[in-house]
């Protein structure tokens, strides 16, 4: 089973989910980090991720070979973090046969209805419950 965390800017989000997921699942679950940047791929690494890859192509290629994603929802919506999310990496994130387990975090301009307000560590838990439902 392969999970890719997708993550952007600093890659804060997804450090912590790949330190989080990394914790509470197998240990033969590989975690690859995919970074719109350098710096995001690099601090998810460091969090436990098994490998690395950053930009559009690696997003492209990548997103056809796992079996769930995680990130934030951002990275659904072409020119997501201040752009750093093209059109062509939201179209194969969104068109992967992948499960997709996103947190409902957004700086983009879009509000979804519908749900609470939670505070980070709190959505974090609940994205760990549910890939964990999926692979069990």
């Amino acid at each position: 089973m392969r999970i890719a965390v997708i993550d952007g800017q600093g890659g804060g989000i997804g450090k912590h989910l790949t330190e989080r997921l990394r914790r509470e699942l197998p240990e033969n679950i590989e975690f690859l980090a995919l970074g719109t940047n350098a710096l995001a791929t690099s601090v998810m690494l460091r969090a436990g991720a098994n490998e690395g890859a950053t930009g559009e192509n690696a997003v492209l290629y990548n997103s056809l070979r796992v079996d769930i994603i995680v990130g934030p929802i951002s990275i659904l919506f072409p020119n997501a973090m201040l752009g750093e999310l093209t059109p062509k990496m939201a179209e194969a994130i969104a068109s992967s046969p992948a499960r997709k387990v996103l947190l409902p975090l957004s700086r983009s301009g879009i509000d979804i209805v519908g749900l609470k307000a939670e505070p980070l560590p709190h959505l974090i838990e609940e994205l760990v419950k549910k890939v964990k439902d999926i692979i069990t």
